[in-house]
């Protein structure tokens, strides 16, 4: 029988990121979820361009989709930091 050993890194728990990822990997789950469900790329496609099994992009979908509140902090935080960024950019030295 098979074990299945899940990959998904927290933030918290992660020295590479600070937000969930595939373990050993720089992908985020969050990366993996907009080139799904926002760019409308199939899950196939995604695992091939990353060099990840397909299974590993299903579960960080749903890692996203059962940890709603932090997902939206990640975003928050990130939204907030590219606001911040745009506003930088734009002043004039």
């Amino acid at each position: 029988m098979a074990v299945t050993k899940y990959r998904i890194v927290s933030g918290d728990e992660s020295k590479i990121h600070d937000e969930p990822h595939l373990e050993g990997s720089r992908v985020t789950v969050r990366q993996l979820h907009a080139l799904i469900e926002e760019a409308e790329l199939r899950p196939q496609q995604v695992a091939d361009r990353h060099g990840l099994d397909v299974g590993e992009v299903y579960e960080a979908l749903a890692y996203y989709h059962r940890n709603p509140e932090e997902m939206r902090r990640v975003e928050a935080r990130h939204g907030r930091a590219a606001a911040e960024a745009a506003r930088r950019s734009s002043v004039a030295p």
